[in-house]
């Protein structure tokens, strides 16, 4: 055992070292996209953040699946984080397989560009909807009696800018239609889906994403309007990115594994002799 993982671990840097040097040309081609859509991370945050000023607790609406789904209670609440945890840091790490892995279907910063703005431009239609109107907090924090489901006027512009993490986040309210896990939840299993190369984990990842579903109106996070608005929302939305974004390269098909994707100089260089060719009467 110690001589085999003696003769495979040069093996596995140079791998790693190739792999980083691929990453690393494709990051300084795409970095703004990764900047812009981690900021908007924030940005979301900040807005659910100000909604929670907005809320007023008030009766619980009647809701299908409160009635049929059995409540967890709050000492069980953290079932659906756990799971929502494990799928988040399952798909982190696939993202980054390639730089160990030798079977290989994908580019890490290009999938992540790809998965940054299908998570922006559903975050911005949740943003639109939880600020049109303010629905009151089925949590058990976000409910009448609770001193955590009002918040009092900030006292600084501050106070509204570090949002109070992680608490502020934790313990939001306000921030309804629609669930947020759900956005996350459903951007990875979909991109898993396509991107994926084994069945029996795609098949399990929709299966995780149906109870994180169940088990969101379980804990009573959110009503199941907010789950079943997240699920047709989010499908739409990665389908119109999918159809106005270019394909992502597919790395699986042997040799051009270890080919680099097109960057945008390399696109502005071959239309400046395509139209060379043109003008001079070339083939």
């Amino acid at each position: 055992m110690p001589f085999y993982l003696t003769r495979e671990a040069p093996k596995l840097w140079r791998k790693i070292c190739s792999e980083t040097s691929i990453e690393l040309k494709l990051l300084f081609e795409n970095w703004k996209y990764l900047l812009g859509g981690l900021i908007f991370q924030y940005i979301h945050g900040l807005a659910a953040r100000g909604v929670h000023y907005l809320h007023r607790p008030g009766p619980l609406l009647h809701d299908i699946g409160f009635n049929l789904i059995p409540e967890l209670g709050q000492e069980k609440g953290y079932i659906s984080e756990t799971l929502f945890s494990f799928i988040f840091i399952s798909f982190v790490l696939w993202t980054f397989h390639p730089f160990i892995c030798q079977n290989k279907k994908i580019y890490t910063v290009l999938l992540w560009c790809r998965v940054l703005a299908c998570l922006v431009a559903s975050q911005i239609l949740r943003i639109v909807t939880f600020y049109s109107t303010q629905l009151p907090g089925p949590n058990y924090h976000c409910r009448e009696g609770s001193k955590l489901s009002r918040l009092p006027p900030p006292r600084s512009a501050i106070e509204v800018l570090l949002i109070n993490f992680p608490r502020g986040v934790v313990y939001g309210c306000g921030d309804l239609i629609f669930s947020s896990h759900m956005i996350f939840t459903l951007t990875f299993v979909s991109t898993y889906q396509k991107h994926g190369m084994k069945r029996f984990v795609k098949q399990c990842a929709w299966l995780l994403a149906v109870v994180q579903s169940v088990l969101i109106v379980a804990s009573r996070k959110h009503y199941t309007v907010d789950v079943v608005v997240a699920w047709y929302t989010v499908t739409l939305v990665i389908f119109f990115i999918d159809k106005k974004l270019p394909e992502l390269p597919d790395r699986s098909m042997g040799a051009s594994q270890q080919m680099l994707p097109v960057t945008s100089k390399d696109r502005e260089v071959k239309g400046k002799e395509e139209q060379y060719n043109l003008l001079n009467g070339a083939d």
